[in-house]
């Protein structure tokens, strides 16, 4: 099943299922047209792994680590399906990352990889759009990566059984085809990353691990539409505007 969260045409927010041009609650069908599409879930954080593609470390010109490289974006980060990002002013270099995204269903710590999944509500679809330009002279990544409206999220959450261990992940900016991979080029697979992030810190429900991007990230300019795909899972479209 794709589950979706939506305000409805009152105003109440609604947790659904996503039929792709509508979405339906409690024996009610609504056409997309007549709703607001909101972030799957809703996290304490969500915790970022940077360079777990190799190709993507390569184009970087960065080694690829040997552990985790993790980072946090905060709540303020998160935008919806369908949002218009605006870009912090002044900078020249705004990049995007698709990014295959896992949703925790419960509250963890000290989670073995074996028992993964037991912790997985499902999975999204993250867009990690990076500002570079401050990214590469700090080493924290706060003005890099926080921004708000840094993690375009969704549109749905998908169960773990439509994720399929060899899939795609593309990305479209304005229907040019920018990034075109698969998912089992992830260095460290997402039962690893479970494990090494609740190794140090308590996952929350709705929490959120965004898994890295692969090769083909690139500048996104004033007026962009992006289009980011997971294969079984969903597209997560929104727009960009320079502020």
């Amino acid at each position: 099943m794709h589950h979706v969260r939506f305000r409805d045409p009152a105003g109440a927010v609604r947790r659904g299922e996503w039929h792709g041009e509508s979405v339906s609650f409690g024996g009610e069908t609504y056409d997309l047209e007549e709703v607001d599409v909101l972030p799957p879930c809703e996290p304490t954080k969500i915790v970022c792994i940077g360079r777990n593609y190799a190709k993507h470390a390569e184009e970087r010109d960065e080694s690829v680590p040997d552990r985790p490289l993790l980072f946090l974006k905060p709540p303020n980060a998160v935008a919806s399906h369908c949002d218009t990002v605006s870009l912090p002013a002044g900078k020249e270099n705004i990049e995007h990352e698709a990014e295959l995204a896992v949703v925790i269903g419960e509250q963890c710590r000290n989670v073995a990889p074996e028992d993964a999944e037991t912790v997985v509500a499902g999975y999204t679809v993250m867009n990690d759009v990076s500002n570079r330009d401050d990214q590469d002279i700090e080493t924290n990544w706060v003005r890099g990566k926080a921004f708000d409206g840094a993690a375009p999220l969704g549109p749905v959450l998908a169960d773990p059984e439509h994720l399929a261990n060899d899939a795609s992940i593309s990305l479209r900016v304005n229907g040019e085809v920018r990034q075109d991979s698969s998912i089992d080029h992830l260095i460290f697979s997402v039962p690893e990353l479970v494990a090494e992030i609740t190794a140090y810190m308590t996952l929350e429900p709705g929490d959120v691990i965004s898994t890295g991007t692969p090769e083909g990230v690139g500048s996104l300019e004033d007026g962009d539409r992006v289009e980011v795909e997971v294969e079984g899972v969903g597209v997560l479209e929104h727009d960009v505007q320079q502020v």
